[in-house]
């Protein structure tokens, strides 16, 4: 299991039924989690800004040695931001599938998805425990991934160690992307909305 798993998990487990994790949020946040995972792995090291690549470890995860190799390994390497939105397009889907793949997910009797009308949920198995786990010890890093995508329920009072530069690099980074999406979000509800006030006339 990695991280990016237990935040999947724990974003369908836990997130808020009434406005469920959007997909984008989502996939920002996985991309920012796999950085986190390939960091503890000696996969890259974060200077500045900058994603700067390692040796490629041997991983037993498929998704976490997809993103290993796909690193920027020429200078002046990868901006954290730019790897979220690169890294970050239809992750969510990416993870839904490897998750289904592995009988991990199963069909839902909730309301809402943030994967529309074919819902799933996490299967109750160890994967899921451990995810629970985690989050019930405030693991600082999933509890805060969790919360830039807007689970509740975790105020949580803890910080990634302060030496760890990679972890809080990369939360920042997921929280401001995360809110560049909503802000784009916003302007293109704004603009349909006077497209069709157009249309509609006075």
């Amino acid at each position: 299991m990695t991280t990016a798993e237990d935040l999947f998990i724990i974003a369908l487990a836990l997130g808020p039924p009434d406005r469920p994790v959007g997909q984008g949020d989502l996939s920002l946040a996985l991309a920012g989690a796999e950085l986190i995972d390939l960091a503890a792995a000696g996969a890259l090291t974060v200077d500045g800004d900058r994603v700067v690549p390692g040796p490629q470890p041997a991983l037993d995860d498929r998704l976490l040695g997809e993103a290993s190799s796909a690193l920027a390994r020429q200078e002046p390497y990868e901006r954290v931001e730019d790897w979220l939105w690169r890294r970050g397009r239809d992750l969510s889907a990416a993870y839904r599938s490897a998750l289904e793949e592995d009988g991990r997910l199963t069909r839902s009797s909730r309301s809402r998805s943030p994967f529309g009308a074919d819902r799933v949920e996490p299967a109750d198995t160890p994967s899921r425990r451990r995810a629970l786990n985690r989050w019930e010890d405030d693991e600082p890093v999933l509890s805060g991934l969790a919360e830039a995508v807007g689970v509740p329920g975790r105020r949580t009072e803890s910080v990634p160690d302060p030496e760890d530069d990679v972890a809080a690099t990369v939360l920042a980074a997921v929280n401001d992307a995360v809110m560049e999406l909503e802000a784009v979000r916003q302007r293109r509800s704004i603009e349909s909305a006077a497209f069709a006030n157009v249309w509609r006339g006075p």
